[in-house]
């Protein structure tokens, strides 16, 4: 039984994926005598977190009752007051913990403190899981960088267009549906000027009630027109636009009114992990890439992703002046070929989609 309730408790996290950040998502559920008692999850920043909104509802049923949370409960003031306090002033009796939380801040401190008040804790319960369901957070919080993938739609022999440059569109409408729910997933999106000026894209969320990811524009000579779509739209949320010194002042100041200008560094070129540090330090946590062959050449040789969307339509392109959806020089031998693993392959609509990471 004790896997199912943290089955529950894990499903009530996922209820505010893409909320909550910069913080985990965490469910938390109470049972008392077999029987749940309270349930609740984190529903964004700043908001109570899983375990008190799991108290809250178990009322006097939670003294001598059973907590099962995701995450280590925190032990430290931050925008809540510590979880580790609510559950010994309402008299837990154990508390089962899928994974522990990597934050400095937390990191074995919340089972030390129920320990000593003499909670029994159990952790290890549907731990990958839990590390799975939070991999943005565990990079995020453990590097100051924003988790980084990366989404392709390409045909079977892996072109994302045509040797005229047409595109639109190559995978079905379910997996553009699926794309827009990973937007309304992700802090931000991320592409290079090749897909503005090629596009012209919006970079929005489609879904209804949906939420609309920051937009980040890699173009280290400024080279967007100041009437691209992207640069005049009704959203909550801002467009940055990353480039480098060597861009014209006069441009600057242009695009300044539409968007925020970056200035990365002094090169002829856009550092990427220097501004990933940026952005991180900016607590966003995680940046979804829908750029081109060169924007994702260059992520991908220098080991700046850290997973994989690569969605597959059942028609072949063919033709070597038709783009791939990676670029750059690549790899000279074979063994030094970037390998994936623990790979997933689903069929959304009429196409696949292979989900990955870097095997590094």
């Amino acid at each position: 039984m004790k896997e199912i309730y943290m089955e529950l408790a894990l499903d009530l996290a996922q209820k505010a994926l893409g909320k909550t950040s910069p913080n985990p998502l965490v469910g938390a559920v109470v049972v008392n005598n077999n029987k749940i008692v309270g349930q609740g999850y984190h529903v964004r920043a700043g908001n109570p977190h899983a375990e008190k909104m799991a108290l809250k509802e178990a009322g006097e049923k939670a003294q001598g009752a059973d907590l099962y949370v995701t995450l280590e409960p925190c032990n430290h003031y931050g925008r809540t007051p510590p979880c580790t306090e609510a559950i010994i002033e309402a008299k837990i009796k154990n508390v089962y913990i899928a994974t522990l939380d990597p934050n400095p801040l937390v990191a074995g401190k919340g089972v030390k403190r129920l320990k000593d008040e003499g909670i029994n804790v159990v952790v290890g319960i549907k731990e990958k899981e839990a590390q799975l369901l939070n991999e943005v957070f565990f990079k995020y919080i453990t590097t100051g960088l924003p988790f980084v993938a990366l989404k392709a739609a390409c045909s079977l022999d892996g072109k994302i267009a045509t040797r005229e440059g047409h595109s639109q569109w190559i995978t079905g409408e379910k997996a553009r549906e699926y794309g827009h729910k990973l937007r309304n997933t992700y802090d931000a999106i991320m592409v290079g000027i090749g897909t503005v000026l090629a596009d012209d894209p919006r970079l929005t969320c489609r879904l209804e009630n949906g939420r609309d990811p920051i937009r980040i524009i890699i173009d280290s000579k400024l080279s967007i027109s100041p009437d691209a779509q992207i640069l005049n739209l009704k959203s909550s949320v801002p467009t940055l636009i990353a480039t480098t010194q060597g861009a014209p002042l006069i441009k600057q100041k242009e695009l300044a009114k539409k968007a925020e200008v970056l200035i990365v560094n002094e090169g002829d070129k856009v550092d990427i992990l220097q501004l990933l540090k940026i952005l991180g330090q900016r607590e966003i946590t995680s940046i979804l890439v829908e750029g081109g062959a060169t924007l994702n050449g260059t992520l991908v040789n220098q080991r700046l992703i850290d997973k994989f969307y690569l969605f597959y339509a059942p028609i072949l392109i063919g033709g070597l002046a038709a783009p791939g959806f990676m670029g750059g020089i690549g790899c000279a031998r074979l063994e030094n070929a970037l390998k994936l693993k623990n790979i997933t392959i689903q069929t959304i609509g009429s196409d696949f989609l292979i989900t990955g990471y870097p095997d590094v």
